[in-house]
C-alpha cells in the first residue's frame, strides 16, 4: 500500500501577512454596539441578535459564537456591585427588609438588562480579534463550519 503525504505549506511573508486585530480597539468597538472591524455599522439588528454583516465594511457576523458568556459575565459584574452595596448599606444603616429588596431587585433588573447587549458586544469583539469561531480568514481545513 502506498501511503500519500499530504502537501507541505511553505511559508512566505505573502501568506504570512493577515489583518492587523487589536484586541482591546475591538472590544471596545464592540462594546459601544460598533462593528469590531471598522467601528462604524452596526453590530446588532435587536436588542440581543447580531446582524449578519457589518453594512460599512462587509465583515460577516455569523460565525458568531457568544453563546453563554455574556450572561456569565453580566452576572459577575453586577453581583460585584450590589452585593458590597447591600452589605455595606445593611451594616450601616440596618434599612428594613422590604426597603431593601424595593431597592436592590430593580437595581439588579437594571442593571442587568443595561450591560447584556454591551458584554455581549465585547465578546463578539474579542472573538473577532483572536479569530474565533469561524473569524479567521484561514481556517483549517477538515473542520466543519458551525
Amino acid at each position: 500500500m502506498e501511503t500519500m503525504t499530504p502537501a507541505t505549506k511553505v511559508w512566505s511573508r505573502e501568506t504570512g501577512v493577515t489583518e492587523k486585530r487589536d484586541v482591546w480597539t475591538s472590544i471596545k468597538r464592540g462594546f459601544r454596539g460598533r462593528c469590531p472591524r471598522c467601528g462604524q455599522g452596526k453590530l446588532f439588528r435587536a436588542f440581543l441578535k447580531v446582524d449578519n454583516n457589518c453594512s460599512v465594511c462587509g465583515l460577516d457576523f455569523t460565525p458568531h459564537r457568544a453563546d453563554d458568556l455574556p450572561a456569565y459575565l453580566v452576572i459577575v459584574i453586577v453581583g460585584h456591585i450590589v452585593v458590597p452595596t447591600a452589605l455595606i448599606i445593611e451594616t450601616d444603616y440596618s434599612p428594613p427588609v422590604w426597603l431593601q429588596l424595593s431597592i436592590y431587585l430593580p437595581l439588579t433588573l437594571i442593571l442587568s438588562l443595561a450591560l447584556l447587549q454591551p458584554v455581549k458586544g465585547a465578546v463578539v469583539g474579542m472573538q473577532w480579534a483572536l479569530k474565533m469561531h469561524g473569524f479567521d480568514d484561514n481556517p483549517p481545513e477538515g473542520i466543519p463550519p458551525v
